[in-house]
């Protein structure tokens, strides 16, 4: 498919609270025009999300999707059939094929296209990512909560263009390494992302494609909950706006415009059910991992209480469709508008891994959607297909300028560690992480040494395994690449004091208020446990080195500055005091890794009981 540039735009958008948000109207390709009297014509959707810099393929659970089931000889019991997928190059063919025979296509995405990357695009600071979407032909996306991960003004600099001076390599990473940075082809939206100082939003608040006479309008925007999620520096100095109420103050705008065709692209999404399935050998049914395709297409049905629902329903009932992300899962299904009139709702999983086509008639007359057409399926990005050569290309450079960082060995593991927890909620790559925090020296200062590390479950982002060997080195070795993955949000260290009273009230925050529905159990350093129970910690478990935690005392904590800012909803780390910021988590946990080679996993012992 041919790409178009864009027109020029202003850097910052005007708010959306004065109804004058700044937009891009971009005409794309200018085929055959429809024939006299023929007022539907054929649209396809593209549409992903959550791409999250995944230039390779990713490997492990990372690069599957659930296609089926049967039933294991050797248990009985019901296991996953899946299928490997994703990987830049995949997707990029996929898409260019499912372009083949429409005259009037657009690729849009919802957001958490770059931050939490791998090595390969995160040591460039996402700029090959960008350059491969570019490359895909991306004609316009939403902002994501990881799109704030350094800040928003490195978000400007993301979709604009232009280098960093950070010291060719300083913390692993180097802007320009392979030629000037020149931002994005495509439009990055951010309707609800406001800066306090001007009023404007950051970025655009919508854009209006025009595909051979079909006018679409994109109203973008992330999640409201972003700075609850995200570094609080990096959101410094913005207000996120409502959702609902940032979509349909644009609705009438874009009216004004002579836009009636309206897709909202929004970074917040649903949770999945389990799938019911009937071994057909015996009829037994078995709640088991949902395929890709089974919520709705496959009669799932989203978790009631999903965030996206309230949402969804509540958009104008001139939004025609809702593309979504944040929580990487697949679905395609019906969320009513507030007239009750059927509206598509669609996420495409993770990492590229698949992708949405929704096909639609659009009325040339009346300039809109036709909404009873609209139709979506998700489609599997599947290896079995000739690889982009422009994605290899890209790929190739920036693997060829990494290697000296990546391929560095830290030093060695006796076997698997990994983020799998016990009843309690800890994991033995949790304790490492813990550990490692605690053992880091760049948080000390006068003297105040830490006690106790809390690391984010969230931000554990894959295994240590020890047969991976991404650069042939020896069985149990791990690489700088591979240290990276798990920890891949370069955050800073923090210390900071809590009393006894603040570290009971962390610990209670993890199963309540906002992580009631999920709780999230973060992951502590040797010497501190304590026994968790649904309502929190039991009074008189919390201990360090075996002494119960005194509550009108003072306890210095490192963490990382995230957490630091409250992140999770963890409010409990706003109360500490003289905040003191060392150096990254990533540096950290490579340096420990060094002194303690190999490592070896120990008890699971730190938190008890259940929750």
């Amino acid at each position: 498919m041919p790409r178009f540039t864009r027109t020029l735009r202003p850097a910052v958008a005007v708010a959306v609270v004065a109804l004058a948000a700044a937009a891009v109207a971009t005409p794309l390709a200018t085929s055959a025009s429809a024939k006299p009297g023929k007022h539907l014509v054929d649209v396809q959707l593209l549409s992903f999300n959550d791409f999250h810099g995944n230039l390779e393929a990713p490997s492990g659970s990372s690069g599957r999707l659930v296609t089926g089931h049967h039933i294991d000889p050797a248990t009985g019991k019901p296991i996953d059939d899946t299928v490997n997928v994703g990987g830049v190059e995949y997707l990029a063919s996929h898409l260019a094929e499912a372009r083949k025979g429409h005259d009037r296509s657009l690729t849009v995405a919802a957001g958490d296209l770059i931050g939490a990357s791998p090595l390969l695009s995160a040591a460039f600071h996402d700029e090959p990512s960008i350059e491969a979407l570019n490359k895909l032909g991306l004609d316009v996306t939403a902002v994501g909560n990881h799109e704030f991960d350094e800040g928003y003004k490195e978000l400007q600099r993301i979709d604009s263009g232009g280098c960093i001076d950070d010291g060719d390599g300083k913390d692993n990473q180097n802007s320009c390494a392979a030629h000037e940075y020149q931002g994005a082809d495509f439009d990055i939206l951010a309707s609800n992302v406001v800066e306090d100082a001007s009023g404007e939003t950051i970025l655009p608040a919508y854009a209006i494609k025009e595909v051979d006479g079909a006018k679409i309008g994109f109203i973008g925007m992330t999640l409201e909950a972003t700075p609850d999620i995200v570094t609080a520096e990096g959101v410094k100095g913005l207000t996120f706006k409502d959702e609902v109420e940032t979509a349909n103050a644009l609705v009438p705008v874009l009216k004004k415009k002579g836009v009636k065709a309206i897709v909202t692209l929004i970074h917040e999404g649903a949770n999945l059910p389990k799938e019911k399935w009937t071994d057909p050998a015996t009829g037994k049914v078995y709640d088991v991992n949902a395929r890709y395709d089974y919520t709705c297409e496959g009669g799932g049905e989203l978790v009631a209480g999903s965030p996206i629902l309230p949402i969804a329903q509540n958009l104008d009932p001139e939004i025609d469709m809702v593309v979504t992300g944040h929580t990487h899962n697949p679905y395609v299904c019906d969320v009513p508008d507030p007239e009750g009139k059927s509206r598509l709702v669609t996420s495409a999983s993770s990492f590229g891994r698949l992708y949405t086509e929704t096909n639609l008639k659009y009325n040339l007359k009346s300039r809109d959607i036709v909404r009873s057409s609209v139709k979506g399926s998700n489609l599997l990005v599947t290896r079995d297909v000739a690889k982009a050569p422009e994605q290899t290309t890209l790929i190739n450079t920036y693997k060829e300028l990494v290697t000296p960082i990546a391929s560095r060995v830290l030093g060695s593991i006796s076997g698997d560690v990994t983020r799998t927890t016990n009843a309690s909620g800890e994991s033995a790559l949790g304790d490492l992480i813990a550990d490692a925090q605690l053992a880091d020296q760049s948080t000390v200062v006068n003297g105040q040494v830490p006690v106790i590390a809390f690391m984010n479950p969230g931000g554990i982002r894959a295994d240590l395994t020890a047969t991976n060997s991404p650069y042939g080195e020896a069985v149990g070795e791990v690489t700088y690449d591979e240290a990276f993955t798990v920890q891949p949000f370069n955050n800073y260290l923090v210390s900071l004091t809590m009393t006894g009273q603040d570290i009971y009230d962390l610990l209670t925050q993890q199963v309540t208020g906002a992580n009631a529905a999920s709780h999230k159990i973060l992951q502590v350093s040797k010497g501190f446990s304590y026994e968790i129970s649904p309502s929190g910690p039991v009074e008189g478990s919390v201990k360090l080195n075996g002494q119960p935690i005194d509550k009108a005392a003072s306890y210095r904590v490192v963490t990382n500055n995230f957490l630091q800012g409250g992140g999770d909803a963890f409010e409990a780390f706003t109360r500490g005091t003289d905040p003191y910021y060392g150096g990254l988590d990533i540096d950290a946990f490579a340096n420990y890794l060094e002194a303690n080679s190999p490592y070896t996993p120990g008890a699971l012992d730190r938190v008890t009981g259940t929750h």
